[in-house]
């Protein structure tokens, strides 16, 4: 069984590449693109099926993702919008949930635990594809960042509710004091978990002092974080979010900065072939699940999808609008926060993408409650890989017209060019301190060439970054200085490449100067970025 697993495998990950392309090219979001391939692919008669595995999906590929989101997340942020993160994680999820179950029960007549299954499947908003096309436009700050830790928390609320839900179908019984009596010790188990491994993985990494150990360490840290509370009955989300939020906090007194410069590199690389695959395969579900409805039930179906799509759309509108509208000014004045313009309220109010982990919830329902089949079953995967598909394709194609209806994107470039003046002062300031040291230390320092190369090549820097400084404050984003250096070092590279063919110098010095220009040249590039309000 695995030699056909690996040129599957070999196949999605390249048809993620060239769909990435694709989606670059036609200016999609690529989620929405690869969800598109897939959908095709799977009713083309070549195509093998490709059967999600909730488990895989869960135990996986989703603590990387999370993991890589909570040490991306800056904590300062994620305190400060707290309120409503959890507004939106617990009360919104809990509430769609509610409203969902019953009106499967009353309008659409399942029964009451069936329906709360359902509900609690297509409660949270993906924690991925809403970032990913929100990322490529131009917005506030502060809705990216309420946003991503909706994302981040929201899937640990949904998949307790929805273990809860599916033992009252298995088992027929359901208590609610018990229900919140271990959602309470599930949170507070997950939040002290994930900090001690967040901080267990910290001191790995200072103890290791090796730049490949350390990576292992980040890269096993997810898994240890979410696999023992899922095996104890747990979600193990909140867990590895925790741990990737302790580690943004904590990371830059522990981590060296070779890991950091490496770590770079592997996570971008994991985090996109991974987020990918998920869109893809997710995509690739649509035959199976089309198989499973019979050939006289694609009315209920599309009725009963119809449904629930209008409903978890309109309920996050409405308990949007009426936390920060009706509720918000009934609360003690310490406890508000500022509320949003009405604008960004909106935009908030609009990102309610299901992606993967409502499918692989759906997925992981029991075949049998009890000794009979679970009710319903194959009309609940139905219904939530319809909601997915409306949420996901249709609003995410029309997220980026809202936003520039809203003039959101004006704001988004003018917060950033401000943050990108903030940025370039303190790299200035940054550097005024070096020199200060630096003047402290020339008395003792034995090599005043050594000390006054540095102090030229700071105060070059100091000119760049003032010079950058003074183009944005002026609106000029043309940066001619870093084209020269890098033209600059393109022709220092060429001559290299003469000296190696004329044998002249052998493959290790080759490969050493190599790596240094290379590294010169990300420095560049990352400089060049850090002076413009590029978003």
């Amino acid at each position: 069984m695995l030699l056909p697993a690996l040129p599957i495998g070999f196949a999605l990950v390249a048809v993620t590449a060239a769909s990435a392309l694709a989606a670059r090219r036609l200016g999609v979001p690529v989620s929405i693109v690869l969800v598109l391939v897939g959908l095709t692919l799977s009713f083309t008669p070549f195509m093998p099926r490709v059967v999600l595995e909730p488990e895989l999906v869960l135990t996986l590929l989703l603590p990387p993702l999370l993991y890589s989101a909570g040490v991306g997340m800056s904590w300062r942020g994620f305190k400060a919008e707290l309120r409503p993160i959890l507004q939106l994680a617990v009360g919104l999820v809990v509430f769609t949930a509610v409203a969902v179950a019953l009106i499967g029960h009353y309008l659409l007549a399942l029964p009451l635990a069936v329906a709360f299954v359902l509900g609690a499947v297509v409660s949270p908003p993906d924690a991925v594809a809403p970032m990913a096309i929100a990322r490529r436009s131009a917005m506030p700050q502060r809705v990216l960042t309420i946003l991503e830790g909706e994302g981040l928390v929201n899937d640990a609320t949904a998949l307790i509710l929805f273990s809860f839900a599916v033992a009252a179908v298995v088992g027929g019984t359901f208590s609610l004091g018990r229900a919140l009596g271990e959602f309470v010790l599930i949170v507070g188990g997950e939040l002290c978990w994930g900090v001690f491994i967040g901080w267990g993985g910290l001191w790995l990494r200072r103890w290791s002092r090796e730049t490949r150990v350390e990576m292992v360490i980040a890269l096993l840290t997810p898994f240890a974080a979410f696999w023992v509370p899922e095996a104890l009955g747990g979600s193990g989300v909140l867990a590895t979010v925790t741990a990737g939020l302790y580690v943004s906090w904590n990371g830059p007194r522990y981590i060296s900065p070779a890991t950091r410069l490496q770590g770079f590199f592997v996570w971008d690389m994991v985090v996109y072939v991974v987020e990918g695959v998920i869109f893809l395969v997710t995509g690739l579900q649509a035959r199976a699940i089309a198989e499973r409805l019979p050939p006289d039930g694609w009315a209920q179906v599309a009725l009963i999808a119809a449904v629930v799509c209008a409903v978890v759309i309109a309920v996050r509108f409405a308990w949007v609008f009426l936390v920060a509208y009706v509720l918000r000014p009934l609360l003690p004045a310490r406890w508000r926060t500022a509320l949003p313009p009405r604008r960004q309220v909106f935009v908030i109010a609009f990102t309610g993408l299901r992606g993967v982990v409502s499918l692989a919830a759906v997925l992981s329902i029991p075949l049998t409650a009890g000794d009979a089949p679970f009710p319903y079953r194959d009309l609940l995967l139905l219904v939530t890989f319809a909601v997915i598909l409306v949420t996901l394709v249709g609003q995410g194609l029309s997220f980026a017209w809202v936003i520039a209806r809203l003039g959101l994107v004006d704001d988004g470039l003018k917060e950033a060019a401000e943050a990108k003046q903030r940025e370039v002062a303190a790299r200035v300031k940054s550097i005024d301190a070096a020199l200060a040291r630096l003047d402290a230390l020339e008395g003792a320092a034995s090599s005043p060439d050594t000390v006054a190369a540095l102090r030229r090549r700071s105060a070059d820097r100091r000119a760049y970054f003032v010079a950058a400084c003074h183009d944005l404050a002026e609106g000029q984003l043309a940066l001619s200085s870093a084209a020269l250096m890098l033209r600059f070092l393109e022709a220092e590279r060429a001559s290299i490449t003469d000296l190696y063919c004329a044998g002249e110098i052998d493959d290790d010095a080759r490969r050493r100067i190599e790596r240094e220009l290379d590294l010169e040249e990300a420095r560049l590039r990352h400089a060049a970025i850090s002076g413009t309000p590029r978003i």
